[in-house]
This record gives structure tokens, C-alpha cells and sequence, in this order.
């Protein structure tokens, strides 16, 4: 995988002047699932596509449903890591990272950071508002947040979901608590995880009548998105206000993460709070009822294309996401690649068209 090197190598993580590498490095990807993956090799066949010659852009690559993927598993050689989705729908997707995969995520994941201002050498606590790491959970999200801890020194780790006979609960006491003992402090606290969590005990501590003032350098990182608390997402002007007002962190110190079991490719927010495309992936937005491609500025599903992994054939995927991509141009930040926005989700009932497709291709497949 000579070309996927090549591009996590690359030192400017929003330099889209390489499109022909990322598409090489795409092909590259494709011409080993279709002779390691006998189920890739039915997609793609049934979609048209027998070696990567067939392939002239990176539309073209065969997309796998990410609800396809929470009923079958794919697999396509040997890996030394496996990371599940939350499985909030009852179904659970199984991605496999070979040691290519790790080595090019820690490189990306480097890149992005730095670019960001987010890995330093300062020494920082942390306040996870997610999962606390047990031996029963696998999954992406629970993995990612413990690992986010590392791109500062971490004096402390403390987290809100710890792990119970009956399963994960959440304890905000021991949060609030710790805030006022951080607050007396000088090390920069950080927050990282769920922002369900993080939105829900601003909420407590408004209600309580309890404000903190957190050292210089404190930050909110919000990653995992609202999962089942989908319907209670608050809008981001009531999330600033709210952590300015009870933790006193500025809006210029709140970062979001987006991301994927199935796409596990860093999206950092810039300053403008937009989600630019990094040079490690592609997203093609399609409409519902075709599947045609669509234009900048215009809503339809999201096509998440990166050939970071071999041994799970995650190289293209359609999630439930409706989204929009917009000219790069249109954020004042200064990244010229294309940004994506978020308007929602679909309900399984309204993508029938990616399912019923993916299911005709997949004759002979067990699910």
C-alpha cells in the first residue's frame, strides 16, 4: 500500500492539490478487496466494477450502505485491532484496522491536531464525558476518547459513563465535584466525549445556580455526536452560551470532531466551526432516490470515501447522514478545501433505495 503511505504522509492535512493521488491510492485499495473479500468482489461486480481500471473517479468506487454493514460482516485479511459502532439501533458495525491502518491513522491523526492547536506539550486534565474503558466495550467511540486523552499529557482522567452490573451509568456528582476541585487548580482542564453529556450537565449545573471559572487553556471537545439523545441536540449558539456561563470557556476554545466507525478519518472544526474535507478523504453527496451524485450546496446523502483501511472494505461508504458540501471558498478561515455541513439523519424507511440496491448486489451473501 505504497500510495496510501504517500498520502497520510502528506504534511498539509487540507492540501487538495492531490486529487490523481488520492484516487490512485483508491484504486490501489480496490485491487486488493476485490481479491481478498469475496463479498466486496460481489458488489462490485454487480455494480460493474471488476479491477480498478474500471474506475475513472472516486464516485465511481462502489458504495457499501452503513446500514448494510450493521447486518453483515466484512472482512478482508488479517488486523491486530477491531472497533465497533455504538450499536444504538440494536446492530453493530465491525470495522478491522491491519497495522497499515494504525500506522497511517496515528499520522493523520498528528497532522490534524497540530494543525489545530490541539496536541501540546502542557499538561492538562481530563474530563471524559463518555465511557470509562472496560474490557466488555469495544466500541470506536470509547476507544477514540481515551486516545484523545494523549494529545496532551493527562495529569488526570475522569469519566462520566462508568461501567455498572447494569451496564454504563452516567455520574454527574462526581463531575461537579471535580470541578471544584479543578477550578482551584492551574493545570487547563479539557473535556472530550459525548456532547449529549457535556450539553446535559451545563444544563445541571444552570439549574443549580453553579458556575466555574477553569484555568487558562480549558477546552470543551465534543466527538461522538448525540447518538439516542438525537432529539435533544441543542443548537451550538445555546452550547457556547451556556459553557461560557458555567464553566467560563469561550466559544474559541470549544472543538468538534466528526467521524465514523466506518469512515475513521479526523474531521476537525476550524474556527468558523466547519468541517473542511482533510486530504485523506473525499465525501460525494448523493441524492436519496438515485444515488447521482449532487453539487455543492445542494442536500442529499453522505458518501464518505477514504482508502485508509485494507481489512475491512470500508474504502466507500453511504451513511444516514443528510448533509451538504460547500465551496471551501465560503469559509473565511483560510482552508480552501470543501467543508461539510450536517442537516440531520434519515429514517431507515426513507433510504430504501441504498438498502434494497445493496441487498440485490449482495445475492448470495448471508446477512
Amino acid at each position: 500500500m505504497k500510495l496510501r503511505r504517500k498520502l497520510f504522509a502528506s504534511k498539509d492535512p487540507y492540501d487538495c492539490t492531490k486529487p490523481q493521488l488520492f484516487l490512485d491510492a483508491c484504486k490501489e485499495n480496490i485491487d486488493y478487496l476485490i481479491t481478498h473479500c469475496d463479498d466486496y468482489k460481489k458488489i462490485a461486480d454487480g455494480l460493474g466494477v471488476h479491477t480498478a481500471e474500471d474506475i475513472a473517479c472516486p464516485e465511481d468506487i462502489p458504495v457499501i450502505p452503513t446500514m448494510l454493514m450493521k447486518q453483515h460482516d466484512f472482512r478482508a485479511g488479517r488486523y491486530l485491532v477491531m472497533a465497533t459502532s455504538s450499536g444504538t439501533s440494536g446492530k453493530k458495525s465491525h470495522v478491522r484496522f491491519e497495522f497499515g491502518a494504525l500506522m497511517a491513522a496515528l499520522k493523520m491523526s498528528i497532522r490534524v491536531t497540530r494543525y489545530h492547536g490541539i496536541m501540546t506539550a502542557k499538561p492538562c486534565r481530563y474530563i471524559v464525558m463518555g465511557y470509562k474503558p472496560h474490557r466488555s466495550n469495544k466500541t470506536a467511540v470509547a476507544k477514540t476518547a481515551y486516545l484523545t486523552t494523549f494529545l496532551a499529557p493527562a495529569i488526570s482522567r475522569k469519566f462520566i459513563l462508568k461501567h455498572t452490573p447494569d451496564g454504563y451509568k452516567p455520574d454527574f456528582e462526581s463531575i461537579v465535584n471535580a470541578l471544584r476541585k479543578y477550578e482551584k487548580g492551574k493545570a487547563p482542564v479539557r473535556f472530550m466525549g459525548f456532547p449529549s453529556y457535556t450539553f446535559f450537565l451545563f444544563r445541571i449545573l444552570e439549574e443549580r445556580g453553579l458556575s466555574f471559572k477553569l484555568p487558562k487553556g480549558s477546552k470543551v471537545m465534543l466527538g461522538g455526536g448525540w447518538k439516542q439523545f438525537y432529539q435533544e441536540a441543542a443548537d451550538k449558539e445555546t452550547f457556547y452560551k451556556l459553557a461560557k456561563k458555567t464553566l467560563g470557556i469561550e466559544e474559541e476554545n470549544i472543538v468538534e470532531f466528526f467521524g465514523a466507525v466506518e469512515h475513521p478519518i479526523l474531521y476537525t472544526d476550524c474556527a468558523y466551526h466547519h468541517f473542511h474535507v482533510p486530504v485523506y478523504s473525499k465525501i460525494v453527496i448523493r441524492d436519496p432516490d438515485t444515488l447521482e451524485p449532487l453539487g455543492n450546496g445542494q442536500t442529499g446523502l453522505v458518501n464518505l470515501i477514504s482508502p485508509l483501511c485494507r481489512a475491512t472494505p470500508i474504502l466507500s461508504v453511504m451513511t444516514d447522514d443528510l448533509g451538504i458540501l460547500h465551496n471551501g471558498e465560503e469559509c473565511p478561515c483560510g482552508v480552501r478545501s470543501p467543508y461539510l455541513e450536517i442537516v440531520g439523519r434519515v429514517a431507515p424507511d426513507d433510504i430504501k433505495t441504498c438498502a434494497a440496491g445493496a441487498a440485490d448486489i449482495l445475492q448470495g451473501v448471508k446477512v
